[in-house]
């Protein structure tokens, strides 16, 4: 999560020194961090500030920040991490965005799925890098004559200086293992049914805000959730269906929340869980009103009556964590 004044800080980065937004490009990440910074500034959670009128369609960077769908982009080189592919461009305005696209080429991707899930976290404070989703954009080869196409629907996530990537965190080793925030953030993640919650899709980002260093432990690709499953070729409108019919919660036991998890990620939430971290992290996302929610969707590109079917079932399972009993206020 990021304040008001921050957000506007760090946009300036987006409009007015476009230089300073390309990131010194890496051929290959570091390996899993097992170490963390011993600074008082490490984040994981941040309590949400007026979270009733938080804008889940533009997201904290606001849709200003967003890349144009009508201007073309120039292809810069491939983007190889990941099952999906992808390409890394840069804007008219010298941005470069790494965008994320099927290996298949269809619509119905981890995507769309990415833009949501990252829209609802960081609306109930968790930090998230810029990422917007587009239905298709004109890219433009330089190499062996300027050629323009017309690419596919691609998740499009900004390259900045101030926001520099410095490599993966461990979901076990990591300053907040057992604290509220981590709990609740496995619990939301459980709601979404996010499968894939390998190390690997962790970010830690080192962050420059007016001049004050800050580490920011993000889960960066969250996509696959909401019924898209890693390297499964799907329609979105097979992964409502899935996600309608996924189980939640399988019940309590000794005090912990027995999730329906069948991910090999288990080890995060077997009697790790508690009924006061369910309820912490349900009251978060209750939080969020109905149109909040559809401007989540509608951020991700998914049709209204799409977007209907998925919002039904996420509150089904909070009507789940509901019912689990009282919890002490936020």
């Amino acid at each position: 999560m990021i304040t008001a004044a921050r957000a506007l800080h760090l946009r300036r980065f987006l409009f007015f020194a476009p230089a300073l937004a390309l990131a010194v490009y890496l051929p290959t990440r570091p390996s899993i961090l097992s170490w963390t910074y011993p600074d008082p500034a490490d984040s994981l959670w941040e309590n949400p500030v007026n979270l009733e009128s938080a804008n889940l369609f533009g997201g904290p960077w606001g849709v200003d920040a967003a890349p144009n769908p009508d201007a073309p982009f120039t292809f810069l080189r491939p983007k190889y991490r990941g099952i999906d592919t992808g390409v890394i461009v840069s804007d008219p305005a010298g941005r470069e965005w790494h965008v994320k696209q099927h290996a298949h080429n269809r619509s119905g991707t981890e995507s769309p799925v990415e833009v949501v899930v990252s829209r609802v976290l960081s609306a109930v404070g968790y930090h998230q890098p810029p990422v917007y989703y587009l239905s298709s954009f004109k890219m433009v080869r330089a190499s062996p004559k300027s050629i323009e196409t017309t690419e596919a629907a691609g998740r499009f996530r900004l390259q900045m200086s101030s926001i520099l990537d410095v490599g993966p965190w461990s979901w076990q080793r990591n300053p907040f293992v057992g604290t509220r925030p981590y709990q609740g953030l496995l619990v939301i993640l459980r709601l979404f049914d996010a499968t894939d919650l390998k190390d690997a899709n962790n970010s830690l980002y080192r962050v420059s805000i007016d001049g004050e260093i800050q580490h920011w432990y993000v889960v960066r690709d969250p996509g696959a959730a909401l019924g898209e499953e890693p390297a499964l070729a799907a329609r979105s409108d097979d992964a409502v269906a899935r996600y309608e019919k996924s189980r939640f919660i399988a019940g309590v036991s000794g005090g912990f929340v027995e999730f329906a998890n069948k991910s090999p990620y288990q080890r995060l939430f077997q009697r790790r869980i508690t009924v006061d971290d369910a309820r912490w992290a349900g009251q978060l996302l209750t939080r969020l009103t109905d149109r909040q929610w559809h401007d989540a969707f509608r951020a991700g590109g998914y049709a209204p009556d799409v977007a209907d079917r998925f919002i039904r079932k996420i509150h089904a399972n909070l009507k789940e964590v509901q019912s689990l009993g009282g919890v002490e206020g936020l």
